[in-house]
């Protein structure tokens, strides 16, 4: 009897699934629906992902593994000689505001002095991208640790200059 009332569940909640409207897979997609248009905009369309030669005097890499999440970011800066810097490049392996977060910032870095950029805080990132509070850590990996690294392989700040205000509350 209990097989029965089984079967007869199933072919019901069978029935209700093919009578059902379905969305487009585009609209089911993860990223559309848990991100903020601006993070999956980024995250689809990621600007200046690449490289730049670190062998270069005027190339700062910044290296950042977050533990907590698995995220990886690499961050380069190219500075001319008057401290400006005129380009920049991001890998980043791992969530979407991650990688928005890193795409973001190399927009916001070029064309800003050094110490400009190091004004750059989580929270600006982060209140762009609609970031919720879970995700801070994301836009703090950048700013707060990736970005002053680069600043200081470059050598233009002194390592006590390492330390960035966050907010990660």
């Amino acid at each position: 009897m209990a097989a029965a009332g089984g079967a007869r569940l199933r072919r019901a909640a069978s029935a209700l699934l093919l009578r059902s409207p379905r969305l487009p897979a585009r609209e089911l997609s993860a990223p559309a629906r848990l991100y903020h248009k601006k993070v999956v905009d980024h995250y689809e369309n990621p600007r200046n992902v690449g490289s730049l030669d670190k062998t270069s005097k005027n190339v700062g890499t910044g290296l950042v593994g977050a533990p907590a999440c698995g995220d990886v970011m690499k961050l380069q800066i190219q500075v001319d000689e008057k401290g400006k810097i005129v380009d920049a490049r991001f890998k980043t392996f791992g969530c979407g505001s991650a990688i928005a977060s890193s795409s973001l910032a190399t927009e916001w870095v070029k064309g800003k002095t050094v110490e400009e950029a190091l004004t750059i805080k989580n929270t600006d990132i982060a209140k762009e991208l609609c970031l919720p509070p879970v995700k801070l850590h994301c836009s703090s990996a950048v700013t707060c640790i990736s970005l002053p690294a680069c600043v200081r392989a470059y050598g233009v700040t002194k390592p006590r200059r390492a330390t960035v205000p966050c907010t990660l509350s």
